[in-house]
Protein backbone atom coordinates (compact mmCIF):
# COMPACT_ATOMS: atom_id res chain seq x y z
CA UNK A 1 0.00 0.00 0.00
CA UNK A 2 1.49 3.57 -0.90
CA UNK A 3 0.55 7.01 0.63
CA UNK A 4 -0.52 9.54 -1.82
CA UNK A 5 0.15 12.87 -1.40
CA UNK A 6 -2.87 15.23 -3.15
CA UNK A 7 -1.63 19.00 -3.29
CA UNK A 8 -4.07 21.35 -5.04
CA UNK A 9 -2.91 25.27 -5.32
CA UNK A 10 -6.40 26.59 -6.63
CA UNK A 11 -9.04 28.84 -5.86
CA UNK A 12 -11.76 27.42 -8.90
CA UNK A 13 -14.15 24.82 -8.47
CA UNK A 14 -13.03 21.43 -10.59
CA UNK A 15 -15.61 22.60 -13.31
CA UNK A 16 -13.87 25.62 -13.58
CA UNK A 17 -10.41 24.77 -13.52
CA UNK A 18 -8.73 22.86 -16.33
CA UNK A 19 -6.02 21.03 -14.06
CA UNK A 20 -8.48 20.13 -11.25
CA UNK A 21 -10.63 18.49 -14.32
CA UNK A 22 -7.40 16.77 -15.28
CA UNK A 23 -6.63 15.82 -11.61
CA UNK A 24 -9.80 14.09 -11.41
CA UNK A 25 -9.11 12.02 -14.00
CA UNK A 26 -6.16 11.21 -12.61
CA UNK A 27 -7.39 10.51 -9.08
CA UNK A 28 -10.06 8.05 -11.02
CA UNK A 29 -8.06 5.73 -12.75
CA UNK A 30 -5.29 5.59 -10.08
CA UNK A 31 -8.13 4.66 -7.56
CA UNK A 32 -9.71 2.34 -9.76
CA UNK A 33 -5.78 0.43 -10.43
CA UNK A 34 -4.79 0.86 -6.82
CA UNK A 35 -7.81 0.82 -4.27
CA UNK A 36 -5.39 -0.23 -1.43
CA UNK A 37 -3.79 3.11 -1.85
CA UNK A 38 -3.95 5.67 0.57
CA UNK A 39 -4.74 9.73 -0.75
CA UNK A 40 -4.10 12.38 1.66
CA UNK A 41 -5.69 15.75 0.38
CA UNK A 42 -3.90 19.26 1.02
CA UNK A 43 -5.63 22.22 -0.22
CA UNK A 44 -3.36 25.07 -0.21
CA UNK A 45 -5.68 28.26 -0.13
CA UNK A 46 -8.33 26.13 2.15
CA UNK A 47 -5.60 24.17 4.50
CA UNK A 48 -3.14 26.51 7.14
CA UNK A 49 -0.34 26.61 5.91
CA UNK A 50 2.21 27.90 7.96
CA UNK A 51 4.55 30.83 6.20
CA UNK A 52 8.34 30.83 7.05
CA UNK A 53 8.06 34.34 9.22
CA UNK A 54 10.16 36.57 12.01
CA UNK A 55 8.45 34.10 14.81
CA UNK A 56 9.95 30.93 12.76
CA UNK A 57 13.23 31.83 12.10
CA UNK A 58 13.67 33.32 15.33
CA UNK A 59 12.77 30.49 16.75
CA UNK A 60 14.45 28.12 14.96
CA UNK A 61 18.09 30.12 15.44
CA UNK A 62 17.40 29.59 19.26
CA UNK A 63 16.99 25.93 19.13
CA UNK A 64 20.32 26.34 16.52
CA UNK A 65 21.63 27.73 19.30
CA UNK A 66 21.66 25.33 22.12
CA UNK A 67 18.09 26.33 23.29
CA UNK A 68 15.66 24.30 24.27
CA UNK A 69 11.83 24.21 22.97
CA UNK A 70 10.57 25.91 26.64
CA UNK A 71 13.10 28.87 25.23
CA UNK A 72 10.22 29.61 22.73
CA UNK A 73 7.54 31.92 22.70
CA UNK A 74 4.47 30.56 22.24
CA UNK A 75 3.77 32.09 18.59
CA UNK A 76 6.98 30.44 17.95
CA UNK A 77 6.22 26.97 19.44
CA UNK A 78 3.04 27.17 17.55
CA UNK A 79 4.22 27.73 14.01
CA UNK A 80 7.33 25.79 14.00
CA UNK A 81 5.56 23.23 15.55
CA UNK A 82 3.07 23.37 12.44
CA UNK A 83 5.60 23.30 9.85
CA UNK A 84 7.06 20.06 11.39
CA UNK A 85 3.55 18.54 11.12
CA UNK A 86 3.74 19.44 7.42
CA UNK A 87 6.87 18.34 6.76
CA UNK A 88 6.62 14.99 8.06
CA UNK A 89 3.23 14.58 6.26
CA UNK A 90 5.75 15.15 3.44
CA UNK A 91 8.29 13.00 4.23
CA UNK A 92 5.72 10.07 5.30
CA UNK A 93 4.20 10.24 1.85
CA UNK A 94 5.24 7.39 -1.00
CA UNK A 95 4.07 9.85 -4.20
CA UNK A 96 3.24 12.66 -4.62
CA UNK A 97 0.58 14.71 -6.82
CA UNK A 98 0.45 18.60 -7.17
CA UNK A 99 -2.34 20.12 -8.98
CA UNK A 100 -1.54 23.80 -10.38
CA UNK A 101 -2.26 26.56 -12.60
CA UNK A 102 0.03 29.07 -14.23
CA UNK A 103 -0.18 32.21 -12.87
CA UNK A 104 1.81 34.68 -14.31
CA UNK A 105 4.68 32.17 -15.92
CA UNK A 106 5.04 30.35 -12.41
CA UNK A 107 2.28 29.20 -10.49
CA UNK A 108 0.27 31.04 -7.24
CA UNK A 109 2.34 32.21 -4.03
CA UNK A 110 0.57 29.76 -2.20
CA UNK A 111 2.64 26.57 -3.42
CA UNK A 112 5.96 28.64 -3.12
CA UNK A 113 5.05 29.25 0.81
CA UNK A 114 4.35 24.97 1.01
CA UNK A 115 7.62 24.65 -0.43
CA UNK A 116 9.37 26.48 2.02
CA UNK A 117 7.73 24.23 5.03
CA UNK A 118 8.59 21.33 3.57
CA UNK A 119 12.47 22.14 2.46
CA UNK A 120 13.72 21.80 6.09
CA UNK A 121 16.96 21.11 7.47
CA UNK A 122 17.18 17.38 9.04
CA UNK A 123 13.75 16.30 7.35
CA UNK A 124 13.75 16.68 3.45
CA UNK A 125 17.51 18.01 2.98
CA UNK A 126 20.74 18.17 5.48
CA UNK A 127 24.36 20.15 4.69
CA UNK A 128 27.31 18.72 3.93
CA UNK A 129 30.93 19.76 2.73
CA UNK A 130 29.88 18.71 -0.89
CA UNK A 131 26.68 20.99 -0.78
CA UNK A 132 23.46 20.18 -0.18
CA UNK A 133 22.19 16.34 -0.21
CA UNK A 134 18.12 15.29 -0.36
CA UNK A 135 17.30 13.24 2.53
CA UNK A 136 14.48 11.38 0.32
CA UNK A 137 17.02 10.08 -2.57
CA UNK A 138 16.89 6.48 -2.79
CA UNK A 139 13.32 5.76 -1.21
CA UNK A 140 11.50 5.11 -4.51
CA UNK A 141 9.35 8.09 -4.27
CA UNK A 142 7.71 9.96 -7.33
CA UNK A 143 5.96 12.97 -8.25
CA UNK A 144 3.83 14.27 -10.51
CA UNK A 145 2.36 17.57 -11.69
CA UNK A 146 -0.53 18.43 -13.01
CA UNK A 147 -0.20 21.92 -14.72
CA UNK A 148 -2.61 24.10 -16.73
CA UNK A 149 -2.01 27.29 -18.64
CA UNK A 150 -4.09 29.75 -21.21
CA UNK A 151 -0.87 30.28 -23.20
CA UNK A 152 2.18 28.33 -24.66
CA UNK A 153 5.13 28.85 -22.70
CA UNK A 154 5.91 25.10 -21.32
CA UNK A 155 9.40 24.24 -22.43
CA UNK A 156 10.94 28.07 -22.90
CA UNK A 157 12.67 30.14 -20.64
CA UNK A 158 9.31 32.05 -19.92
CA UNK A 159 8.21 28.80 -17.73
CA UNK A 160 8.63 29.13 -14.32
CA UNK A 161 6.63 26.37 -13.17
CA UNK A 162 7.28 23.17 -13.68
CA UNK A 163 11.30 23.30 -14.47
CA UNK A 164 11.09 24.69 -10.83
CA UNK A 165 9.28 22.13 -9.21
CA UNK A 166 10.85 19.37 -10.88
CA UNK A 167 14.46 20.92 -9.72
CA UNK A 168 12.75 21.44 -5.73
CA UNK A 169 11.94 18.20 -5.63
CA UNK A 170 15.04 16.37 -7.17
CA UNK A 171 16.80 18.89 -4.65
CA UNK A 172 15.20 17.26 -1.55
CA UNK A 173 15.60 13.35 -3.47
CA UNK A 174 12.61 12.80 -5.19
CA UNK A 175 14.26 11.83 -8.72
CA UNK A 176 11.36 10.27 -10.27
CA UNK A 177 9.18 13.16 -11.97
CA UNK A 178 6.62 13.58 -14.50
CA UNK A 179 4.41 16.07 -15.66
CA UNK A 180 0.86 16.50 -17.17
CA UNK A 181 0.20 19.83 -19.17
CA UNK A 182 -2.07 21.05 -20.63
CA UNK A 183 -1.41 24.62 -22.61
CA UNK A 184 -3.46 27.06 -25.14
CA UNK A 185 -7.30 26.68 -24.36
CA UNK A 186 -7.35 30.47 -23.66
CA UNK A 187 -5.18 31.36 -26.50
CA UNK A 188 -6.67 28.92 -28.64
CA UNK A 189 -10.42 28.41 -27.53
CA UNK A 190 -11.74 26.91 -30.49
CA UNK A 191 -8.40 24.12 -29.44
CA UNK A 192 -9.33 23.82 -26.12
CA UNK A 193 -11.30 21.19 -26.15
CA UNK A 194 -8.68 18.94 -28.50
CA UNK A 195 -5.90 20.11 -25.87
CA UNK A 196 -8.04 18.89 -22.57
CA UNK A 197 -8.66 15.29 -24.23
CA UNK A 198 -5.39 14.81 -25.03
CA UNK A 199 -4.57 16.26 -21.09
CA UNK A 200 -6.92 13.85 -19.87
CA UNK A 201 -5.38 10.42 -22.20
CA UNK A 202 -1.94 11.38 -20.56
CA UNK A 203 -3.56 11.85 -17.07
CA UNK A 204 -4.87 8.03 -18.05
CA UNK A 205 -1.79 6.70 -19.07
CA UNK A 206 0.20 8.66 -15.74
CA UNK A 207 -2.32 6.46 -13.73
CA UNK A 208 -0.92 3.40 -14.83
CA UNK A 209 2.29 4.41 -14.69
CA UNK A 210 2.17 6.39 -11.02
Amino acid sequence: MANILYITCNLKSREQSHSLTIGSEFLTNYSERHPEDRIDFLDLYRDHIQRVDADVLNGWDKLRNGGSLDSLSDDELRKIGRIGKLADQFVAADKYVFVTPMWNLGFPAELKVYIDTVCVVGKTFTYTERGAVGLLRGMGKKCLHIHSCGGFHCGTGDDHSVPYLKSVMNFMGVEDFRSVVVEGVDALPHKAEEFMNRALAESREAAALF
